[in-house]
Protein backbone atom coordinates (compact mmCIF):
# COMPACT_ATOMS: atom_id res chain seq x y z
CA UNK A 1 0.00 0.00 0.00
CA UNK A 2 1.27 3.50 -0.82
CA UNK A 3 2.34 5.59 2.15
CA UNK A 4 -0.51 7.92 3.23
CA UNK A 5 0.00 11.58 2.40
CA UNK A 6 -0.74 12.47 6.03
CA UNK A 7 0.31 10.93 9.32
CA UNK A 8 -2.66 12.48 11.14
CA UNK A 9 -5.99 13.90 10.02
CA UNK A 10 -7.98 15.76 12.66
CA UNK A 11 -11.68 16.19 12.00
CA UNK A 12 -12.41 19.42 13.84
CA UNK A 13 -10.19 22.45 14.13
CA UNK A 14 -11.26 23.77 17.52
CA UNK A 15 -9.07 23.64 20.61
CA UNK A 16 -8.46 19.86 20.59
CA UNK A 17 -7.89 19.37 16.88
CA UNK A 18 -5.79 22.49 16.42
CA UNK A 19 -3.68 21.95 19.55
CA UNK A 20 -2.89 18.37 18.53
CA UNK A 21 -2.13 19.46 14.95
CA UNK A 22 0.30 22.06 16.21
CA UNK A 23 1.93 19.71 18.71
CA UNK A 24 2.51 16.95 16.16
CA UNK A 25 3.47 19.24 13.27
CA UNK A 26 6.14 20.73 15.51
CA UNK A 27 7.56 17.22 15.78
CA UNK A 28 7.64 16.64 12.05
CA UNK A 29 4.34 14.83 11.53
CA UNK A 30 2.34 15.51 8.37
CA UNK A 31 -0.97 16.79 9.72
CA UNK A 32 -4.21 17.79 8.01
CA UNK A 33 -6.94 19.68 9.88
CA UNK A 34 -10.48 19.54 8.46
CA UNK A 35 -12.74 22.25 9.90
CA UNK A 36 -16.27 22.83 8.65
CA UNK A 37 -16.53 26.42 9.95
CA UNK A 38 -15.02 29.14 7.78
CA UNK A 39 -15.21 31.46 10.77
CA UNK A 40 -15.72 30.46 14.39
CA UNK A 41 -18.85 31.88 16.02
CA UNK A 42 -19.94 32.40 19.63
CA UNK A 43 -21.77 29.22 20.60
CA UNK A 44 -21.57 29.88 24.37
CA UNK A 45 -18.74 27.47 25.10
CA UNK A 46 -16.28 27.32 27.98
CA UNK A 47 -14.27 30.49 28.41
CA UNK A 48 -12.43 29.88 31.69
CA UNK A 49 -9.43 27.59 31.68
CA UNK A 50 -8.75 26.17 35.13
CA UNK A 51 -5.23 26.42 36.62
CA UNK A 52 -4.54 22.76 35.87
CA UNK A 53 -5.63 23.38 32.29
CA UNK A 54 -3.26 26.35 32.12
CA UNK A 55 -0.49 23.94 33.16
CA UNK A 56 -1.52 21.63 30.30
CA UNK A 57 -1.44 24.60 27.91
CA UNK A 58 2.03 25.44 29.22
CA UNK A 59 3.23 21.90 28.56
CA UNK A 60 1.95 22.18 24.98
CA UNK A 61 3.56 25.57 24.40
CA UNK A 62 0.17 27.28 24.21
CA UNK A 63 0.11 29.39 27.36
CA UNK A 64 2.27 32.17 25.91
CA UNK A 65 0.26 32.09 22.67
CA UNK A 66 -3.01 32.52 24.55
CA UNK A 67 -1.64 35.33 26.70
CA UNK A 68 -0.32 37.12 23.62
CA UNK A 69 -3.54 36.83 21.60
CA UNK A 70 -6.71 36.47 23.66
CA UNK A 71 -6.32 35.45 27.31
CA UNK A 72 -7.12 37.52 30.40
CA UNK A 73 -5.50 36.16 33.60
CA UNK A 74 -7.68 35.77 36.70
CA UNK A 75 -5.37 35.20 39.68
CA UNK A 76 -8.16 35.28 42.28
CA UNK A 77 -11.11 32.99 42.95
CA UNK A 78 -14.05 34.11 45.07
CA UNK A 79 -16.68 31.58 46.18
CA UNK A 80 -19.98 32.61 47.76
CA UNK A 81 -22.53 30.28 49.36
CA UNK A 82 -25.99 31.66 50.10
CA UNK A 83 -24.60 35.19 49.81
CA UNK A 84 -21.68 34.64 52.19
CA UNK A 85 -18.12 34.66 50.84
CA UNK A 86 -16.28 31.57 52.01
CA UNK A 87 -13.24 31.70 49.66
CA UNK A 88 -10.93 34.46 48.43
CA UNK A 89 -8.07 32.47 46.97
CA UNK A 90 -4.83 33.47 45.31
CA UNK A 91 -4.67 30.74 42.65
CA UNK A 92 -1.00 31.09 41.56
CA UNK A 93 0.09 31.05 45.19
CA UNK A 94 -2.09 28.12 46.23
CA UNK A 95 -1.97 25.64 43.34
CA UNK A 96 0.86 23.26 42.53
CA UNK A 97 0.94 24.64 38.99
CA UNK A 98 1.38 28.27 40.19
CA UNK A 99 -1.18 29.29 37.59
CA UNK A 100 -4.22 31.58 37.43
CA UNK A 101 -7.43 30.93 35.56
CA UNK A 102 -7.30 32.17 31.97
CA UNK A 103 -10.44 33.74 30.51
CA UNK A 104 -10.92 34.37 26.80
CA UNK A 105 -13.49 34.77 24.09
CA UNK A 106 -13.80 31.21 22.77
CA UNK A 107 -13.87 32.02 19.04
CA UNK A 108 -10.75 34.20 19.40
CA UNK A 109 -8.97 31.34 21.17
CA UNK A 110 -9.98 28.89 18.43
CA UNK A 111 -8.69 31.19 15.69
CA UNK A 112 -5.40 31.75 17.51
CA UNK A 113 -4.68 28.06 18.09
CA UNK A 114 -5.72 27.02 14.58
CA UNK A 115 -3.54 29.74 13.05
CA UNK A 116 -0.62 28.56 15.17
CA UNK A 117 -1.16 24.98 13.92
CA UNK A 118 -0.88 26.21 10.36
CA UNK A 119 2.21 28.17 11.33
CA UNK A 120 3.75 24.99 12.73
CA UNK A 121 3.31 23.28 9.36
CA UNK A 122 -0.12 21.63 9.54
CA UNK A 123 -2.34 21.90 6.48
CA UNK A 124 -5.67 23.49 7.37
CA UNK A 125 -8.78 23.20 5.20
CA UNK A 126 -11.84 25.19 6.26
CA UNK A 127 -15.39 24.97 4.99
CA UNK A 128 -14.93 21.21 4.57
CA UNK A 129 -17.57 18.63 5.45
CA UNK A 130 -16.76 15.03 6.27
CA UNK A 131 -19.27 12.32 5.42
CA UNK A 132 -17.70 9.22 6.96
CA UNK A 133 -14.74 7.12 8.02
CA UNK A 134 -13.73 3.84 6.40
CA UNK A 135 -11.29 1.17 7.58
CA UNK A 136 -7.72 2.02 6.85
CA UNK A 137 -8.40 4.51 8.36
CA UNK A 138 -9.71 6.74 5.57
CA UNK A 139 -11.82 9.86 6.01
CA UNK A 140 -14.39 10.56 3.28
CA UNK A 141 -15.42 14.11 2.38
CA UNK A 142 -18.77 15.26 1.05
CA UNK A 143 -17.27 15.73 -2.40
CA UNK A 144 -16.23 12.06 -2.46
CA UNK A 145 -12.54 12.66 -1.82
CA UNK A 146 -11.03 9.93 0.38
CA UNK A 147 -7.99 10.80 2.53
CA UNK A 148 -6.00 8.05 4.26
CA UNK A 149 -3.78 8.61 7.29
CA UNK A 150 -1.91 6.65 9.94
CA UNK A 151 -4.25 8.11 12.56
CA UNK A 152 -7.64 9.77 12.38
CA UNK A 153 -8.56 12.05 15.28
CA UNK A 154 -12.16 12.92 16.08
CA UNK A 155 -12.12 16.40 17.61
CA UNK A 156 -15.63 17.30 16.53
CA UNK A 157 -17.33 17.97 19.85
CA UNK A 158 -20.00 16.50 22.10
CA UNK A 159 -22.24 15.55 19.15
CA UNK A 160 -19.30 13.90 17.38
CA UNK A 161 -20.07 12.17 14.09
CA UNK A 162 -16.57 10.70 14.03
CA UNK A 163 -17.49 8.83 17.19
CA UNK A 164 -20.60 7.44 15.49
CA UNK A 165 -18.89 6.53 12.21
CA UNK A 166 -16.05 4.75 14.01
CA UNK A 167 -18.51 2.68 16.06
CA UNK A 168 -17.74 3.88 19.60
CA UNK A 169 -20.56 3.05 22.06
CA UNK A 170 -21.63 6.20 23.93
CA UNK A 171 -22.49 6.36 27.61
CA UNK A 172 -24.56 9.12 29.19
CA UNK A 173 -25.41 10.19 32.71
CA UNK A 174 -29.04 10.73 33.74
CA UNK A 175 -30.25 14.28 33.21
CA UNK A 176 -29.61 16.34 36.31
CA UNK A 177 -28.39 19.90 35.68
CA UNK A 178 -28.97 22.57 33.05
CA UNK A 179 -26.43 25.26 32.25
CA UNK A 180 -26.81 28.60 30.47
CA UNK A 181 -24.50 31.45 29.54
CA UNK A 182 -24.21 34.79 27.77
CA UNK A 183 -21.48 37.33 26.99
CA UNK A 184 -22.17 40.74 28.57
CA UNK A 185 -20.59 44.16 28.22
CA UNK A 186 -20.80 47.07 30.67
CA UNK A 187 -20.29 44.95 33.79
CA UNK A 188 -18.30 46.52 36.68
CA UNK A 189 -16.99 43.21 38.06
CA UNK A 190 -13.48 42.99 39.55
CA UNK A 191 -11.25 42.21 36.58
CA UNK A 192 -8.78 39.99 38.45
CA UNK A 193 -11.18 37.47 40.02
CA UNK A 194 -13.50 34.70 38.90
CA UNK A 195 -16.62 34.39 41.04
CA UNK A 196 -18.61 31.23 41.77
CA UNK A 197 -21.97 31.75 43.46
CA UNK A 198 -23.95 28.93 45.05
CA UNK A 199 -27.56 29.06 46.23
CA UNK A 200 -27.76 25.44 47.35
CA UNK A 201 -31.34 25.15 48.56
CA UNK A 202 -32.55 26.78 45.34
CA UNK A 203 -30.52 24.45 43.10
CA UNK A 204 -28.69 27.40 41.50
CA UNK A 205 -25.09 28.22 40.62
CA UNK A 206 -23.83 31.42 39.03
CA UNK A 207 -20.43 32.25 37.57
CA UNK A 208 -18.99 35.61 36.59
CA UNK A 209 -15.85 35.33 34.44
CA UNK A 210 -14.29 38.70 33.55
CA UNK A 211 -12.53 39.01 30.19
CA UNK A 212 -11.32 42.60 30.66
CA UNK A 213 -12.70 45.95 29.61
CA UNK A 214 -16.01 45.47 31.40
CA UNK A 215 -16.85 42.30 29.48
CA UNK A 216 -17.80 39.11 31.31
CA UNK A 217 -19.05 35.68 30.42
CA UNK A 218 -21.87 35.03 32.85
CA UNK A 219 -23.30 31.58 33.51
CA UNK A 220 -26.23 30.24 35.52
CA UNK A 221 -26.80 26.57 36.25
CA UNK A 222 -29.98 24.90 37.49
CA UNK A 223 -31.05 21.62 38.94
CA UNK A 224 -33.76 20.15 36.71
CA UNK A 225 -36.10 19.73 39.70
CA UNK A 226 -35.73 23.36 40.83
CA UNK A 227 -38.01 25.12 38.32
CA UNK A 228 -35.44 26.17 35.72
CA UNK A 229 -36.41 28.46 32.83
CA UNK A 230 -38.05 26.65 29.96
CA UNK A 231 -36.34 28.78 27.30
CA UNK A 232 -33.44 31.26 27.19
CA UNK A 233 -34.54 34.77 28.19
CA UNK A 234 -32.05 37.49 29.18
CA UNK A 235 -34.26 39.13 31.79
CA UNK A 236 -34.94 35.82 33.49
CA UNK A 237 -31.25 34.89 33.20
CA UNK A 238 -30.16 38.02 35.07
CA UNK A 239 -32.84 37.47 37.72
CA UNK A 240 -31.62 33.90 38.21
CA UNK A 241 -28.02 35.11 38.46
CA UNK A 242 -29.07 37.40 41.31
CA UNK A 243 -30.95 34.52 42.87
CA UNK A 244 -27.74 32.50 42.75
CA UNK A 245 -25.97 35.29 44.61
CA UNK A 246 -24.77 37.92 42.11
CA UNK A 247 -24.88 41.58 43.14
CA UNK A 248 -27.77 43.18 41.20
CA UNK A 249 -25.55 46.23 40.59
CA UNK A 250 -23.42 44.13 38.27
CA UNK A 251 -26.25 43.95 35.75
CA UNK A 252 -27.59 47.52 36.00
CA UNK A 253 -25.93 48.61 32.74
CA UNK A 254 -25.20 45.19 31.25
CA UNK A 255 -25.88 44.64 27.56
CA UNK A 256 -25.57 41.39 25.62
CA UNK A 257 -22.54 40.98 23.36
CA UNK A 258 -23.54 37.55 22.09
CA UNK A 259 -26.26 34.91 22.18
CA UNK A 260 -27.84 33.43 25.29
CA UNK A 261 -27.97 29.63 25.21
CA UNK A 262 -28.92 26.78 27.53
CA UNK A 263 -27.53 23.23 27.54
CA UNK A 264 -28.09 19.87 29.15
CA UNK A 265 -25.35 19.21 31.66
CA UNK A 266 -25.26 15.40 31.62
CA UNK A 267 -21.86 13.90 30.85
CA UNK A 268 -21.50 11.84 27.68
CA UNK A 269 -18.42 9.72 27.13
CA UNK A 270 -16.91 6.63 25.60
CA UNK A 271 -14.77 4.06 27.32
CA UNK A 272 -11.37 3.63 25.66
CA UNK A 273 -11.47 6.44 23.05
CA UNK A 274 -9.23 4.66 20.54
CA UNK A 275 -10.06 1.87 18.11
CA UNK A 276 -9.02 0.79 14.60
CA UNK A 277 -6.84 3.81 13.88
CA UNK A 278 -9.29 6.41 15.24
CA UNK A 279 -8.68 8.40 18.44
CA UNK A 280 -11.19 10.76 20.04
CA UNK A 281 -10.16 13.86 21.98
CA UNK A 282 -11.99 16.58 23.86
CA UNK A 283 -15.77 16.48 24.02
CA UNK A 284 -15.86 13.75 21.37
CA UNK A 285 -14.16 11.47 23.91
CA UNK A 286 -15.82 12.80 27.07
CA UNK A 287 -18.09 15.83 27.36
CA UNK A 288 -18.13 16.74 31.04
CA UNK A 289 -20.89 18.70 32.74
CA UNK A 290 -20.15 22.36 31.83
CA UNK A 291 -21.37 23.44 35.26
CA UNK A 292 -17.98 22.53 36.68
CA UNK A 293 -15.77 24.01 33.98
CA UNK A 294 -13.48 21.07 33.26
CA UNK A 295 -13.99 20.63 29.51
CA UNK A 296 -11.11 22.66 28.08
CA UNK A 297 -8.66 21.39 30.68
CA UNK A 298 -9.63 17.81 29.85
CA UNK A 299 -9.22 18.56 26.15
CA UNK A 300 -5.68 19.83 26.65
CA UNK A 301 -4.84 16.81 28.84
CA UNK A 302 -6.11 14.58 26.02
CA UNK A 303 -3.90 16.39 23.53
CA UNK A 304 -0.80 16.24 25.69
CA UNK A 305 -1.33 12.59 26.57
CA UNK A 306 -1.92 11.54 22.97
CA UNK A 307 1.03 13.61 21.74
CA UNK A 308 3.37 12.09 24.30
CA UNK A 309 2.28 8.55 23.49
CA UNK A 310 2.64 9.05 19.73
CA UNK A 311 6.07 10.63 20.09
CA UNK A 312 7.29 7.88 22.43
CA UNK A 313 6.12 4.85 20.40
CA UNK A 314 6.35 4.36 16.64
CA UNK A 315 3.66 1.69 17.01
CA UNK A 316 0.74 4.07 16.89
CA UNK A 317 -1.78 1.32 17.57
CA UNK A 318 -0.10 0.64 20.90
CA UNK A 319 0.21 4.38 21.50
CA UNK A 320 -3.51 4.87 20.83
CA UNK A 321 -4.49 2.17 23.30
CA UNK A 322 -2.12 3.59 25.92
CA UNK A 323 -3.67 7.04 25.45
CA UNK A 324 -7.17 5.59 25.81
CA UNK A 325 -6.34 3.81 29.06
CA UNK A 326 -4.83 6.94 30.58
CA UNK A 327 -7.75 9.06 29.37
CA UNK A 328 -10.21 6.77 31.16
CA UNK A 329 -8.25 7.18 34.39
CA UNK A 330 -8.13 10.98 34.54
CA UNK A 331 -11.59 11.54 33.07
CA UNK A 332 -12.96 9.08 35.63
CA UNK A 333 -11.51 11.19 38.44
CA UNK A 334 -13.01 14.42 37.08
CA UNK A 335 -16.38 12.76 36.47
CA UNK A 336 -16.51 11.36 40.00
CA UNK A 337 -15.59 14.64 41.71
CA UNK A 338 -17.98 16.69 39.56
CA UNK A 339 -20.70 14.36 40.78
CA UNK A 340 -19.75 15.06 44.39
CA UNK A 341 -20.04 18.80 43.84
CA UNK A 342 -23.48 18.31 42.30
CA UNK A 343 -24.49 16.22 45.32
CA UNK A 344 -23.41 18.88 47.81
CA UNK A 345 -24.19 22.16 46.04
CA UNK A 346 -26.89 21.48 43.46
CA UNK A 347 -29.20 18.67 44.57
CA UNK A 348 -32.55 19.72 46.06
CA UNK A 349 -34.88 18.12 48.58
CA UNK A 350 -34.75 17.00 52.22
CA UNK A 351 -31.92 14.50 51.77
CA UNK A 352 -29.77 17.11 50.00
CA UNK A 353 -30.58 19.70 52.67
CA UNK A 354 -29.53 17.27 55.40
CA UNK A 355 -26.26 16.58 53.53
CA UNK A 356 -25.53 20.28 53.30
CA UNK A 357 -26.42 20.97 56.94
CA UNK A 358 -23.65 18.58 57.86
CA UNK A 359 -21.06 19.51 55.22
CA UNK A 360 -21.29 23.29 54.70
CA UNK A 361 -20.49 24.49 58.24
CA UNK A 362 -17.41 22.27 58.24
CA UNK A 363 -16.33 23.58 54.82
CA UNK A 364 -16.82 27.19 55.95
CA UNK A 365 -14.53 26.52 58.90
CA UNK A 366 -11.96 24.56 56.90
CA UNK A 367 -11.74 25.16 53.17
CA UNK A 368 -9.33 22.24 52.73
CA UNK A 369 -12.38 20.01 52.96
CA UNK A 370 -13.22 21.07 49.39
CA UNK A 371 -11.58 18.63 46.96
CA UNK A 372 -9.18 20.59 44.78
CA UNK A 373 -9.35 18.41 41.67
CA UNK A 374 -11.33 21.00 39.70
CA UNK A 375 -8.56 23.55 40.14
CA UNK A 376 -5.49 21.37 40.71
CA UNK A 377 -6.29 18.52 38.31
CA UNK A 378 -7.07 14.81 38.33
CA UNK A 379 -3.71 13.67 39.66
CA UNK A 380 -4.71 14.83 43.15
CA UNK A 381 -6.26 12.35 45.60
CA UNK A 382 -9.94 11.62 44.93
CA UNK A 383 -10.64 8.48 46.92
CA UNK A 384 -13.45 7.75 49.35
CA UNK A 385 -11.58 9.40 52.22
CA UNK A 386 -11.62 12.66 50.24
CA UNK A 387 -15.34 12.24 49.54
CA UNK A 388 -16.18 11.54 53.20
CA UNK A 389 -14.23 14.61 54.32
CA UNK A 390 -16.06 16.76 51.74
CA UNK A 391 -19.43 15.42 52.82
CA UNK A 392 -18.61 15.84 56.54
CA UNK A 393 -18.79 12.11 57.16
CA UNK A 394 -15.32 11.75 58.70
Amino acid sequence: MARPTFDIVTVGGGLGGAALARAMAERGARVLVLERERRFADRVRGEALMPWGVAEARALGLESLLLATCAHPLPWLDIFVAGLQIVHRDMPASTAHAAPWLAFYHPAMQEAVLESAAGAGAEVRRGVRVSGVKPGPVVVLDDGDAIPARLMVGADGRSSLMRKWAGFPVRRDPERLLFSGVLLDGVPAPEDAAAILFSPGAGRIGLVIPQGGGRVRAYVGYHRDADPPRAPDLGRFLEESVRAGADPALWAAARPAGPLAMFEGADTWVDRPYRDGVALVGDAAAASDPTWGQGMSLTLRDVRTLRDRLVADDDWTAAGHAYAAEHDRYYGVVHRVDGWFSDVFMDVGPEADERRSRALPLIAADQTRLPDIQFGGPDLPADDAVRRRFFGED
